[in-house]
């Protein structure tokens, strides 16, 4: 515990990839884990699929409603893992968060470098003419359709696509993860098993650079733990209150 809090204390650029173990802790249900959701029944990765959505747009968004609990969005808050991370950043240090989560807790908490890989719960995007809406559009509409009136004075009427990255999108913002790894001292993995590609390579990538110290905290042990520098098996909540 004191060699990692030395290590933060002296950090001037923190990376850190956070997975559904940083949310479950505000509550909110890991669908992977053994018993979730894409366990139980694989047939709803089909339905959450952009192929899926492009077909039939106007089924999709109950199902994607259901699936995501959408009615619990806006309720969750942020716990002590995302309110340790918005204080590293307040003490002048820079932090990139790379969060495989779509509950938009970081930025909630105050985080300010916060890249969302697989998109997020709290908007949609029009996908004719990109006009954006937030959540409490989403959850009084049960199909989001878009309002925006177009030059000819017709609504442009399409169904909104989530900005969540539906199976068979890309995953983003990888480029800034490689910009980051390049500066960091510190990688911090956090509520994660790397089960899911292409987050699964940031710690293999940082291993080939000597410099950075490589920190894992996850309930339970993953293949990628020999990777690490110091191995955490515990809830995030309680090593930051330690720290």
């Amino acid at each position: 515990m004191a060699v990692l809090r030395n290590r933060l204390a002296q950090a001037n650029h923190i990376t850190v990839l956070t997975g559904a173990g940083m949310s479950t802790e505000s509550g909110i249900p890991d669908f992977r884990s053994t018993g979730g959701v894409w366990t139980e029944d694989s047939s709803r990765m089909e339905a959450m699929s952009r192929s899926y959505f492009l077909s039939h747009p106007h089924q999709f968004w109950p199902k994607f409603k259901d699936l995501f609990q959408m009615k619990m969005s806006g309720t969750y808050e942020p716990n002590a893992g995302h309110s340790f991370l918005a204080d590293l950043e307040k003490q002048g240090k820079q932090v990139d968060i790379f969060t495989q989560n779509i509950d938009g807790l970081h930025k909630k908490a105050g985080s300010q470098h916060v890249y969302e890989l697989h998109g997020s719960i709290q908007t949609a995007t029009c996908p004719a003419c990109k006009a954006e809406y937030d959540l409490p559009y989403l959850l009084k509409e049960d199909v989001p359709i878009c309002q925006k009136i177009a030059s000819n004075g017709c609504k442009c009427g399409r169904v909104l696509k989530t900005d969540v990255v539906l199976f068979g999108d890309m995953v983003q913002h990888f480029e800034q993860v490689e910009r980051s790894m390049m500066q960091t001292d510190v990688l911090l993995v956090m509520g994660t098993s790397l089960e899911v590609a292409p987050a699964r390579y940031i710690p293999e990538d940082a291993a080939r650079i000597p410099s950075i110290f490589k920190v894992m905290v996850n309930m339970s042990e993953t293949a990628f733990d020999p990777l690490f520098d110091l191995v955490f098996h515990e809830k995030i909540g309680d090593l930051v209150n330690a720290l």
